[in-house]
C-alpha cells in the first residue's frame, strides 16, 4: 500500500518580527495564507527509511535525515514504537528555498501520510505537536487555509477568509538562508527599540471580507528590508510587479520569492507577463488562496 498527501505552499500576508529572545528565536505575529502550489508526498513501506524527489529544483532537496519529511516519519514512528521504514517520494512543485515553506510542507505531508499508512490514529493535536517540534512553519502546512501564528509562528489560530485572493509569485535566481535573513534583521535593528509583534486587525478584517484592496493596504513583512539588503536585485522585481498593476508587492517570508497580490485572473496574467519579460526573475507562477492544508489525495 502507498499513501499520497497533497500539501500547499504559503505566503505571509503579515510577518511582524519582535526582538531576539535569549534563545535566539524571535517572537512573531505571522499571518499565513495557504496558496495553490502543491507538493505531493507519497509514502510506501520499505526495508529502511529513504527519500527520493522529482520536480523543479529537486537536486536542491536534501535526501538524508535532515529532510523534514524524514524527521516527521521518524518522530511519528518513535511515538508509536514502530520501525520508520518507508520510502518517501516528494513530487516537488513548491519553490525550493523560496520562503514559501516547501520543506515544512513536505514534513507535514509525510507526517499525515505515515499516519494514514501505519494506521496510528494520531489525534490532530498530536500531529500538530509533532509539527511544532519539527519547525515553526510545519503546523500551518498541516492546517492550511489562513491562520495567525504567534510564538515562533507555531501557535496557530485559524482565520476566516471571505473570498479568493489572486497571487503571482516570482522565483529568484538564487536562494536566501532564513537564519541569514534573521541575522541581517538583527544587524539592521541594532541600537533601535524593536516593538513586540502585533497582528494587524485591519489585515485580519480584509481576509474575512475577501477584500483584495483592503488586504493590499495592510500586507507587511518586517523581514523584507533584511532580504533586500542581502539580495538587492529583488527591489527591481518588486518594482516591475507594481508597475504592471499589482495591488501589493512584497517578499514572501524570508525570501527570495516575491509575491504580488492582484485583483483577478486577467491582472495576474498581465503581471506575470511583465515579470517574465523583465528578466528580473527565474520563473513566475500564479496561484489562488486560500488552499486546504495537508490532505490525503489517494491510497493504492
Amino acid at each position: 500500500m502507498s499513501v499520497t498527501v497533497r500539501v500547499p505552499a504559503k505566503v505571509n500576508v503579515q510577518l511582524a518580527v519582535g526582538p531576539a529572545r535569549s534563545d535566539g528565536f524571535h517572537p512573531l505575529a505571522n499571518v499565513f495564507l495557504a496558496v495553490g502550489l502543491y507538493d505531493e508526498v507519497t509514502v510506501t513501506p520499505a526495508d529502511e527509511l529513504r527519500i527520493t524527489c522529482a520536480g523543479p529544483d529537486a537536486d536542491q532537496v536534501p535526501l538524508d535525515r535532515t529532510n523534514l519529511a524524514a524527521r516527521a516519519a521518524e518522530a511519528l514512528a518513535a511515538r508509536y514504537g514502530r520501525d520508520p521504514g518507508v520510502h518517501i517520494h516528494i513530487a516537488k512543485d513548491i519553490p525550493v528555498a523560496g520562503g514559501m515553506a516547501g520543506g515544512s510542507a513536505d514534513g507535514a505531508g509525510a507526517l499525515v501520510a505515515c499516519d494514514a499508512l501505519w494506521g496510528t490514529g494520531a489525534s490532530r493535536e498530536e500531529l500538530l505537536g509533532i509539527c511544532a517540534e519539527l519547525g515553526s512553519d510545519v503546523p500551518f502546512s498541516l492546517v492550511g487555509a489562513a491562520a495567525l501564528g504567534i510564538g515562533r509562528g507555531e501557535q496557530l489560530t485559524p482565520l476566516e477568509t471571505g473570498g479568493t485572493f489572486h497571487w503571482v509569485f516570482a522565483m529568484a535566481g538564487r536562494g536566501l538562508s532564513t537564519p541569514a535573513v534573521f541575522r541581517e534583521f538583527d544587524r539592521l535593528g541594532e541600537g533601535t527599540d524593536i516593538p513586540d509583534p502585533v497582528a494587524s486587525q485591519e489585515l485580519i478584517a480584509a481576509l474575512a471580507k475577501g477584500d483584495p484592496d483592503a488586504l493590499a493596504a495592510a500586507v507587511s513583512n518586517d523581514l523584507q528590508p533584511a532580504a533586500l539588503s542581502l539580495f538587492p536585485e529583488l527591489a527591481e522585481t518588486l518594482a516591475t510587479g507594481r508597475a504592471a498593476g499589482a495591488l501589493a508587492a512584497l517578499v514572501s517570508g524570508s525570501g527570495p520569492t516575491t509575491a504580488f497580490l492582484v485583483r483577478d485572473p486577467e491582472s495576474a496574467a498581465a503581471v506575470a507577463q511583465a515579470l517574465v519579460a523583465s528578466g528580473t526573475c527565474r520563473t513566475v507562477r500564479t496561484a489562488l488562496g486560500p488552499a486546504p492544508g495537508a490532505t490525503v489525495a489517494g491510497a493504492a
